[in-house]
């Protein structure tokens, strides 16, 4: 034949390297050569960050997908948690509600039940008991509202949550931007609660104490409230009283913000055998105006995915 062997064999390319990781691949008490990240980007180690047991390392992999930072590719996002639905409740006006001016409402359209809920808040209301708020917004622009249209709203009172239908009368322009609403139709008492907690499934970088700018640790969040969360971990944090330094990331339908801040460890449940994480109540109690807004819009996002209401963090 005139074609020379060489010309029928196939070139071998090396394989590229996974980003995925094993175990074994992850060093404990040396400093890390790579960050590592989850399968959706998000940092869970920073280069040079020394694991310290290999509790830690499994408390990694049990809870998370680690991949090389350095050659992450696309995750797959991860799945939602089933939902709870709410209790019936009897009959309830504005009143009943103790909603405040400047309180932030959750709203939807009514014919969007599985969309998520843009933030807005109360700016006023009429003797008629019609609300006047101010435009939800979506991805940066007022929500599209319609007058005659009917919304979803939810409420988060001082002390119950609550779920009632308005329709739109009106959608203003001057002398600013606000939109009324029609006296609530039936309202629903949701449940009593000091705060909501949904479900989570966040990764939560922390370190001891009130100062420092580098994290030692990776922790779970398995609940978030507006103002706190339950964190677990694989080893106890420290005392009730103590504080630490986090971060954390919160997407939501309206919000990709990153959180910094410090928290107060309000209750511990430590493990009760050898490699059993510990759960940390901890208290937010030092977010700026724009991390409130991110950890209020977090939960609204998920108020059908809600985890309990509770007197405090458990």
């Amino acid at each position: 034949m005139d074609n020379p062997v060489d010309a029928h064999v196939e070139e071998t390319r090396p394989a590229a390297p996974s980003a995925a990781l094993e175990p074994q691949m992850v060093p404990v008490g040396t400093p890390l050569p790579w960050p590592i990240v989850d399968a959706d980007g998000t940092l869970l180690f920073a280069g040079a960050t020394t694991l310290a047991t290999t509790d830690e390392r499994a408390f990694l992999f049990q809870h998370f997908h680690p991949q090389r930072g350095d050659l992450l590719g696309i995750g797959a996002p991860q799945p939602s948690a089933p939902t709870v639905q709410p209790d019936p409740a009897g009959e309830l006006t504005l009143k009943d509600m103790h909603l405040e001016i400047g309180a932030l409402i959750g709203m939807r359209s009514q014919l969007g039940s599985g969309a998520p809920m843009h933030p807005c808040r109360i700016i006023g209301f009429a003797p008629n008991h019609a609300l006047f708020v101010t435009p939800p917004m979506q991805q940066g622009q007022p929500l599209p509202l319609t007058p005659g249209e009917n919304v979803e709203i939810v409420a988060i009172a001082s002390q119950a949550v609550f779920r009632f239908v308005c329709t739109v009368e009106a959608v203003c322009r001057m002398p600013f931007d606000y939109v009324v609403l029609s006296k609530p139709g039936v309202v629903r008492r949701l449940r009593e609660r000091k705060s909501i907690r949904v479900h989570a499934h966040l990764p939560v970088r922390f370190g001891i104490g009130e100062s420092g700018d580098t994290y030692e640790g990776l922790g779970l969040a398995k609940g978030i409230s507006a103002l706190g969360m339950s964190l677990s971990a694989a080893w106890t944090l420290g005392e009730i009283g103590e504080r630490l330094r986090i971060a954390f990331r919160l997407k939501s339908a309206e919000y990709d913000a990153q959180i910094d801040t410090t928290a107060v460890i309000r209750n511990i449940q430590k493990g009760k055998t050898p490699g059993e994480p510990s759960m940390h109540g901890l208290e937010l109690d030092q977010l700026d105006t724009a991390q409130q807004m991110a950890m209020k819009v977090f939960v609204f996002d998920r108020q059908e995915d809600v985890q309990h209401w509770s007197n405090g963090l458990k």
